[in-house]
């Protein structure tokens, strides 16, 4: 993506308004987002795209593999999985761009982040499973295997585990128990609402 060196800055009023528009519908069509923001059409193209092209608007696809989707996963888990002292974060972050078995891993990885606890690195993953003993069974064959081979045989100091029942927030702005009418926010739902930054 050409914008993730780009220098942060704020929104303006237009680009806040077209952001807000694809919060609660990304596959809007500039016309739509013209009609319903006011920002003359071509304003919308041209903004939409350099937010794309600064990195500071990103799309994402996703399927619903549990329960209330294919019902391929029954079972979620919160895995922390805390790194020796010595661990560092350039050395992680470029050892993970380097490994080859992240594709191998998809079908249990729903979402992953690199996180900071005690002072120490730590990666927090979020594993699905048609069960418990399903996750667990994964994690523990695959997935510590993995990362014991690409970080260091004696690179994990803890693993800390909690189940996830169902989610309530996503992005900021997507409450699936609350706002959701589908793959797109609730029309009803308010415009000021949806928080797009300051």
């Amino acid at each position: 993506m050409s914008g993730v060196n780009a220098p942060s800055r704020p929104l303006d009023d237009q680009e806040k308004a077209i952001a807000r528009h694809l919060v609660r519908d990304p596959r809007a069509t500039d016309k739509s987002i013209s009609d319903a923001t006011g920002v003359p059409l071509r304003t919308v193209g041209r903004k939409r795209q350099k937010l794309e092209q600064e990195g500071l608007l990103r799309y994402w696809a996703s399927v619903d593999l549990g329960e209330g989707g294919t019902g391929q996963y029954n079972a979620s888990h919160l895995y922390i999985i805390k790194f020796a002292l010595g661990v560092t974060y350039e050395n992680l972050r470029e050892k993970i761009r380097g490994e080859r078995q992240i594709p191998e891993l998809t079908d249990m990885i729903a979402e992953s982040h690199i996180a900071e606890i005690d002072g120490k690195l730590s990666l927090l993953f979020v594993i699905e499973g048609t069960s418990d003993r399903d996750i667990v069974r994964s994690v523990h064959e695959r997935l510590i295997p993995s990362l014991m081979k690409n970080h260091g045989a004696h690179s994990i100091q803890e693993i800390t585990t909690l189940r996830l029942l169902s989610p309530v927030r996503v992005l900021r702005n997507y409450l699936p128990l609350i706002n959701m009418a589908g793959s797109t926010m609730r029309r009803d739902w308010p415009e000021d609402a949806i928080y797009v930054g300051k």
